[in-house]
């Protein structure tokens, strides 16, 4: 099982402590790219794809962890575009 296999395995179980570092893996994995908002665009960030609808997230802080919601809205719509 690849790398890649193993961290959507991972994400799919909705673990309590999926990092904000593992989902840019994940989503780069699939060809998106992270884009911030500039200095001033604050913790919501953008990842974009040619193909694909852009995936918009808050970043996590303090922590580097996700919330359960989070990554249930990027199963979703990973599911939904037919990736996982």
């Amino acid at each position: 099982m690849s790398r890649k296999e193993k961290l959507i395995q991972r994400c799919v179980s909705v673990p309590n402590d999926f990092s904000w570092q593992e989902l840019i893996k994940l989503l780069s994995g699939f060809g998106y790219q992270l884009s911030g908002a500039g200095k001033t665009g604050g913790s919501r960030v953008r990842f974009i794809h040619e193909m694909l609808p852009p995936i918009i997230l808050h970043k996590p802080h303090p922590s580097t962890v996700l919330k359960r919601y989070q990554i249930e809205q990027v199963i979703e719509l990973l599911r939904l575009e037919g990736l996982i």
